[in-house]
């Protein structure tokens, strides 16, 4: 089976990936110590393809591809000292002294570079564990500085060892209004940069969009950071399925990142939809028809832009679960006419089904629902989340507020720049993306 290894990076990056196996090993039948249950009356879920993600010790017990990384040890403590402590081997989660104290810089030049090659061995052992290695699943935040500069550093340490091996970020978006750290637009646009070219494929998870689909979706009024991460978890879990379980539509990393969904290599930011995100009471009244509308909706955007203003550029991925006819989907999707595609790529929809119901972790704020599906798009739309992370950057960078932070740890002002204007030009790759042919005053039949 062809393995995917997951790296879990900064605060937010372990906190997800702590929500994420917790999720899987409920869905796999898997118990907290990584054994399946012994009695067989206990349902022990689905194992079709479950050495993508785990490896299977000769004592039967299933360890995942995964390795945890922080630059201070308290997030990990809290994953060493609780109920999933025995699934993890204990040295593929690594954790340093001294925190990056919300600097890209300390990330990715100076403390990052302490455990770099600590981090890089231990990944090396878990690869060697694969027959056939897929790729990596990268999860962490733009906004800090382990999750930004280590990230960076990192990925590009990876495309040097494992050559074009697919990569994937799951991306904590930096939202304003619950900022944790002022300086998050410099990190985001920083590590963004720095990732361009060795990232294959980066889903963004827009904090802002994430709480508003808590209050409104799900009716928590205080969301805490494990609704948040189960929520996401959720979303991860719908878009690897077709790598975990046997399904309609076949997907590997290499799918998601050659043909048709990344038409350029730049162009790999893809907008990720989940529905239904309700209330309990309300969970059983969803159809078929109406979680597809939901796609289409901006509250059910894991990031705040308005779909109705740009265009889908590359073919969308329709990942249901649970009782799903995949011909309804598609007459539901014929009928929407509000779709719009750019005239200059023949585009359209792949519908994937999974008999399962997703499941939900007993006693969360997600319910159990009998059916949801994740829509994966590649809209020219999402062009309005790097406006508004670019405005807050030209905000402080027109002060040079905080710059002598990241100049203290070996940056240089060119780097800011630079990565401001690879940002710029992202903006600009959108912005032609959208327009017609007729637009361009050209039928495209000239030579040059």
């Amino acid at each position: 089976m062809r393995e995917c290894v997951s790296l879990h990076i900064g605060q937010a990056g372990v906190q997800i990936g702590n929500a994420c196996w917790e999720l899987f090993c409920l869905e796999h039948g898997i118990q907290p110590d990584g054994l399946k249950p012994s009695d067989k009356s206990i349902d022990s879920g689905d194992v079709s393809f479950l050495d993508t993600f785990f490896a299977e010790t000769e004592g039967g017990k299933c360890v995942p591809l995964a390795t945890f990384v922080d630059l201070e040890p308290t997030v990990i403590d809290e994953i060493r000292s609780g109920p999933y402590k025995s699934l993890f081997r204990p040295e593929q989660m690594i954790s340093g002294k001294e925190d990056a104290a919300n600097i890209y810089a300390r990330g990715f030049y100076t403390v990052g570079k302490e455990i770099i090659n600590k981090t890089l061995d231990r990944i090396r052992k878990v690869t060697e564990c694969c027959s056939s290695l897929q790729g990596f699943l990268i999860q962490h935040s733009f906004g800090g500085g382990t999750g930004s500069g280590f990230t960076a550093l990192l990925m590009q340490r990876l495309s040097a060892e494992y050559g074009k091996k697919s990569k994937l970020q799951f991306s904590i978006y930096p939202f304003p209004l619950m900022s944790s750290a002022v300086v998050e637009p410099y990190n985001a646009v920083l590590c963004t940069h720095a990732t361009m070219e060795h990232s294959g494929c980066t889903f963004l998870l827009d904090n802002e969009a994430l709480y508003d689909i808590c209050c409104r979706g799900l009716d928590v009024e205080r969301p805490t950071y494990t609704t948040l991460n189960r929520m996401i978890g959720q979303v991860i879990s719908s878009i690897t399925a077709p790598m975990r379980f046997e399904g309609s539509l076949d997907v590997d990393l290499t799918k998601f990142l050659t043909t048709d969904f990344v038409p350029y290599p730049r162009i790999h930011f893809p907008l990720s939809t989940y529905a239904p995100f309700t209330s309990t009471e309300k969970s059983y009244y969803e159809s078929v028809g109406e979680i597809t509308d939901s796609c289409f909706e901006p509250g059910n955007q894991m990031v705040k832009c308005d779909p109705r203003k740009g265009k889908f550029v590359a073919c969308c991925y329709l990942l249901y679960r649970g009782g799903v006819n995949a011909n309804d989907a598609i007459a539901r999707l014929k009928a929407n006419k509000n779709i719009q595609f750019v005239d200059w790529c023949p585009t359209g929809f792949k519908v994937g089904t999974d008999y399962r119901s997703p499941i939900a972790v007993p006693g969360g704020d997600m319910p159990k629902v009998r059916r949801a599906v994740c829509m994966l798009s590649n809209t020219t739309a999402i062009a309005e989340a790097w406006t508004r992370l670019d405005h807050k950057f030209n905000l402080m960078w027109a002060k040079r507020a905080f710059v002598h932070w990241y100049l203290a740890d070996g940056m240089e002002n060119w780097e800011f720049s630079e990565a401001r204007e690879d940002l710029a030009t992202l903006e600009k790759d959108y912005e032609e993306l959208g327009r017609d042919k007729s637009d361009d005053g050209s039928d495209g039949s000239e030579e040059n």
